[in-house]
């Protein structure tokens, strides 16, 4: 495949500087706990297959890992396109029940109070910083019906309602030209994105799921809802958003998962 640069004005704004956050994602990705699960996923016999070369040592191991991850990271940041949308389907092909996914059981979804919630705006924002659940219901509405892809190599098809997150970050105050957006949440998992994607027509803010409120499993008080993206990188039960122009990782990613993370 030949994969060219975009070039000229319009397309070097839609990268923002695509090379200083992939510059940044490697050189985070190059501590060996982050080659962790790397490790897990391939045997030495398929590394040597990809790289037609002996590998005898844990260090060897490690570049290898690297390397594939960094092509990864790198062909899904130059493929990525700003204005393509993913496929959305009738509301007949809802998968039902929707599976639940975390790091953790089911019994163990937080509890969020939604009188006292309380959505923290912070980094490189000049607008309102802190929303309550009231406000954040208030704002303009859309729904999709999309599928969610999870690495694990299952998908399911969802209904999303909620306000398109470049409309929030907009409100927000954010600086639209940052590189990244963060997340923190309720049950303390963390993930971040490009700021592309964040702007991207799909990506929703999401606070209902198949018509009704967003149900703790699925990420009350809200999810964020990203059909250009695997499952993992959907945070859910957020409490946090952060704008900002240094690297910020991942619950996941910090421990091997690719940064880019594109479905």
């Amino acid at each position: 495949m030949n994969l060219k640069r975009k070039t000229g004005p319009q397309a070097q704004a839609e990268l923002l500087d695509a090379e200083s956050i992939i510059k940044d994602a490697r050189r985070e990705l190059a501590a060996p706990m982050r080659r962790l699960f790397g490790k897990r996923l391939l045997t030495l016999g398929s590394l040597s297959l990809l790289s037609g070369c002996e590998l005898k040592d844990g260090n060897s191991v490690n570049t290898m890992l690297q390397k594939i991850s960094f092509f990864n990271d790198d062909v899904q940041g130059w493929l990525f396109d700003p204005k393509k949308l993913a496929p959305t389907y009738a509301e007949s092909m809802i998968t039902r029940p929707f599976p639940f996914n975390a790091f953790y059981d089911i019994d163990q979804v937080p509890d969020v109070d939604p009188d006292s919630y309380r959505l923290k705006v912070s980094g490189l924002v000049s607008g309102k910083r802190i929303w309550t659940l009231p406000e954040l219901h208030a704002l303009p509405q859309t729904s999709q019906v999309t599928r969610h892809i999870c690495i694990e190599g299952w998908s399911a098809i969802g209904k999303w309602g909620g306000t398109t997150f470049s409309s929030f970050l907009k409100m927000a105050g954010a600086d639209l030209s940052a590189k990244y957006v963060s997340f923190q949440c309720a049950d303390e998992y963390s993930t971040s994105i490009d700021m592309p994607t964040a702007l991207h027509a799909q990506t929703l803010l999401t606070f209902t799921y198949d018509g009704a409120l967003l149900p703790p499993k699925y990420g009350f008080p809200m999810k964020l809802r990203m059909p250009t993206k695997l499952g993992y990188k959907n945070p859910k039960h957020i409490i946090e958003i952060t704008v900002t122009n240094t690297y910020p990782g991942g619950y996941w990613e910090n421990q091997g998962y690719n940064w880019f993370g594109g479905a």
